[in-house]
C-alpha cells in the first residue's frame, strides 16, 4: 500500500498497472509501475489545487486531460537560441551527413527466432559457404543454391540499400564493413546472412541550414524534459508518501 498525501494507491492498482512497464524482472516491474502512479497522483493533486479539470477524484492517476496545462504554467521551458543550435551543430558536425549507400550481395540461410537447433545448423551451413567462397567458390552459384531470398535470382542482389531500410540487427553490422566478403554470417530475425560489399559510398556532409530546425526541435525537446523532470523533482519533495522510497529508484527521472 502506498499512500501519496491523502491519497491511497492499492496492491491490485500496482499490479495492474505493470503491464503498460516492461522490464527485465517482476521486481523491476513493480518499481516502475508504482513510481508512474504516484508521480501522475501527484500532478492529478497539483492540477486539482490549481483549479483545472481533472477527470474525476477516481480517475487513474495517468489520465494526462490536464497535464499539457499543468505544464504550460508551472514549467519555464526556455528555448533553444541560434547560437545555441549552431554550437551543438559545430560540436556534433558528424552526425549530420546524408544516409551513406551501400551495394550489397547475401546468401540468407534461413531459421526461424528462438529456435536454436534450425540456428545452429543454418550458422554451420553459412560458416561453410564463407570458406568456400573464400577458396573461389562462385557467390552467384551459391546464392541460388541455398539462399532463401528472392535475391537469389540475381546473384543475391539487394541492390543500393540506405540506412532504415533493413531491420536494425543487420543494419547495425552491414554499414560497418568494407567493401568485399564480411568473413562472418551476421545474424538477424529471419537467419543468417552471408554478405559481400560490392560498393560502399559514404555519407556527404550536410550544411548548417539543411539541419537547422532538426537541431532546434531536439534541443527544445531535450529542455522540455530535463524541465519536467525538475518539476516532478519538486513536487516529489514537497509531498508526503509512505510505502515507497524515491531514493533508491534507479530511474532515468531520478539520477
Amino acid at each position: 500500500m502506498i499512500h501519496v498525501n491523502d491519497a491511497t494507491i492499492d496492491d491490485k492498482t500496482v499490479l495492474e498497472e505493470m503491464q503498460y512497464h516492461p522490464a527485465e524482472s517482476q521486481r523491476e516491474a513493480m518499481f516502475k509501475a508504482a513510481e508512474a502512479l504516484i508521480i501522475g497522483e501527484l500532478l492529478k493533486q497539483r492540477a486539482t489545487e490549481l483549479g483545472f479539470e481533472v477527470t474525476g477524484s477516481d480517475a487513474p492517476a495517468t489520465d494526462e486531460d490536464y497535464l499539457d496545462k499543468l505544464i504550460e504554467t508551472e514549467v519555464y521551458v526556455p528555448e533553444a537560441t541560434e547560437e545555441n543550435c549552431r554550437i551543438y551543430f559545430e560540436q556534433n558536425k558528424e552526425k549530420f551527413t546524408t544516409s551513406p549507400l551501400l551495394e550489397v550481395r547475401h546468401i540468407l540461410l534461413a531459421a526461424p527466432p528462438g529456435e536454436d537447433k534450425p540456428r545452429m545448423e543454418a550458422l554451420t551451413i553459412a560458416e561453410e559457404l564463407i570458406r568456400q567462397l573464400k577458396a573461389g567458390g562462385d557467390f552467384d552459384g551459391l546464392a541460388k543454391a541455398h539462399s532463401a531470398c528472392p535475391s537469389k535470382e540475381t546473384g543475391g542482389s539487394l541492390g543500393q540499400i540506405s540506412k532504415g531500410q533493413t531491420v536494425p540487427e543487420f543494419e547495425r553490422v552491414v554499414f560497418s564493413l568494407e567493401q568485399g566478403l564480411h568473413d562472418s554470417p551476421i545474424e538477424s530475425r529471419y537467419g543468417f546472412h552471408i554478405v559481400w560489399v560490392e560498393r560502399n559510398v559514404p555519407g556527404l556532409p550536410l550544411e548548417y541550414e539543411d539541419v537547422r530546425e532538426k537541431i532546434r526541435d531536439y534541443l527544445n525537446e531535450k529542455v522540455r524534459h530535463k524541465a519536467i523532470a525538475q518539476y516532478i523533482h519538486t513536487l516529489i519533495a514537497g509531498a508526503k508518501i509512505e510505502g515507497y522510497d524515491f531514493s533508491v529508484s534507479n530511474s532515468p527521472l531520478m539520477q
